[in-house]
């Protein structure tokens, strides 16, 4: 069920907000004073930032390719204070953006065109906890990992785990639509929402849920994953999903990166749904290897580790299947974790792999692509034949069971002829993924990175809808400019070919 509360202000100046989103808002602009001394009013100047030396800090979020550093960041503690922030950026003709964790990869949290940025860092409560409903209700900074924390010992967690899930908010999952390694069983963010309160980018609450109603629209598949630009989660009912009895964890070491991508693909095809079924090529190994010693084989190309999950005699049957189509695609070594800790050994080694790639190269950005699994071997030979016409070096981790890779570009940002060229790289391989049939994004959000290529997935009549929708939300264009959708007006925009 959803419910509307309604409070238009008149005085809104749209033109006003165009002016805001023109170029004269770059770096360096500044927002009326009275615009200041009404957020101070509603938040608290404790709950404000404007010196210079502290909004360098939120001038990007984890794709650190551009960056603008905001005039302000205000930190609301309710879903009323961001309403009532939205609605006086409004008035003043500023533009909003908000921010989770700011752990995002492609962009989304970089405050464009002198967005005002609202962190919900600072809504942190868990306001209730119901086992016998399935439900926990929380505010939209609850770091992921730290509800996990609190529910241990319940039999019950909230299953999307993405790998940045020791820092990222439950707000940011739902903007992104964040994924993980065991969502190829038990589904992203969206699939895990029972209800959620959002603030529009007029700055009116709306109550979606919990409770289901069939007969009406899903507003949270429409809400979840708009990265900001139809408005702002404060708060969201999440489902709660029992804890597994038994786990099946292995190993599998590969000489090519190929036969590691057709054993994701058979086992699919076998009618087997792992809990998770992760890649890692050769550079991630060395290291991981380099920082954490966690004994890989020298020699190896790539590792598959795959889990099983459910009830043990059932994963017996799976385990056997599993194993063998390992070997019938040339992996030369399988281990098994014999223990929980030996469990979470292989996880933490697959968690610790985008952190240890800094031993590797100065700079680096991650990619988001998804094929369909059929498709993932020949993609993972269009990646390495992409870096090698370019003289990029990529090397790869994959969600790789639901046919998402994250090839990760290496450069100096010192040197601008290798930023360019990593650049052209990574669009190469969103545009590979779109010929794959796939999506130019899984689950990092299309932000500024992928913009451009937003006309190359979808035709100008689908980004008219898209814009429809956006109006209905924020009729302002207040919320998240410069992301997620090319302007109308744009040649790109123009030119979208696929009617």
């Amino acid at each position: 069920m959803i419910r509307w509360f309604s409070r238009r202000d008149s005085a809104v100046s749209v033109a006003a907000v165009g002016k805001a989103l023109g170029k004269e808002t770059r770096k360096g602009t500044t927002v009326p004073p009275t615009l200041l001394r009404a957020l101070r009013r509603i938040v608290g100047a404790e709950n404000l930032i404007t010196r210079p030396s502290e909004l360098i800090v939120y001038e990007c979020d984890g794709y650190t390719l551009e960056k603008e550093t905001p005039p302000a960041v205000v930190f609301p503690k309710s879903t009323e204070a961001t309403a009532a922030v939205v609605r006086a950026c409004r008035e003043h003709g500023v533009p909003v953006l908000p921010r989770g964790a700011g752990t995002g990869l492609a962009g989304g949290a970089t405050p464009l065109h002198g967005c005002v940025v609202v962190s919900l860092a600072r809504m942190k409560r868990i306001l209730e906890i119901s086992p016998r409903d399935r439900m926990v209700h929380v505010q939209a900074g609850v770091l992921n990992l730290e509800l996990g924390s609190v529910l241990a010992g319940t039999y019950w967690h909230f299953a999307p785990d993405p790998s940045s899930q020791a820092a990222c908010t439950i707000g940011g999952n739902i903007a992104t639509n964040a994924g993980g390694p065991h969502t190829l069983k038990y589904g992203v963010t969206v699939n895990h929402i029972l209800g959620m309160t959002w603030v529009t980018g007029e700055g009116e609450v709306l109550e979606i849920g919990p409770e289901t109603n069939s007969a009406e629209f899903d507003w949270i598949g429409l809400l979840t994953g708009s990265e900001g630009t139809l408005g702002i989660a404060t708060e969201a009912w999440l489902r709660l999903t029992p804890l597994p009895i038994a786990h099946r964890t292995f190993r599998a070491t590969f000489d090519r990166v190929e036969d590691a991508g057709n054993a994701v693909s058979r086992i699919i095809a076998a009618g087997v749904i792992p809990a998770a079924m992760e890649l890692l090529d050769r550079g991630i190994l060395q290291a991981l290897e380099e920082a954490f010693h966690f004994g890989f084989p020298a020699d190896a190309e790539a590792i598959l580790v795959v889990e099983l999950d459910g009830m043990p005699i059932a994963l017996d049957e799976q385990e056997g299947i599993v194993l063998q189509l390992c070997r019938d695609c040339h992996a030369k070594e399988i281990l098994s974790a014999s223990s929980e800790a030996e469990r979470e050994l292989l996880w933490h080694c697959r968690k610790s792999a985008v952190a240890a790639v800094g031993r590797l190269s100065p700079g680096y950005f991650i990619q988001d692509g998804v094929v369909p699994r059929s498709r993932l071997p020949e993609l993972v030979r269009r990646v390495a034949s992409i870096g090698r016409e370019r003289g990029v070096r990529i090397v790869n981790v994959a969600h790789a069971g639901d046919g998402n890779i994250h090839p990760i570009l290496l450069f100096d940002e010192r040197k601008p002829d290798e930023v360019r060229r990593a650049m052209e790289a990574g669009r190469a391989i969103l545009q590979a993924c779109i010929e794959l049939g796939g999506s130019i994004t899984a689950e990092h959000g299309v932000g500024i990175e992928k913009l451009p290529l937003m006309t190359a997935l979808f035709s100008r009549r689908d980004l008219d809808a898209m814009r429809r929708i956006q109006r209905v939300f924020d009729p302002g264009r207040v919320m998240t400019p410069g992301k997620v959708l090319p302007p109308a007006e744009s040649e790109a925009f123009q030119a979208a070919g696929r009617d």
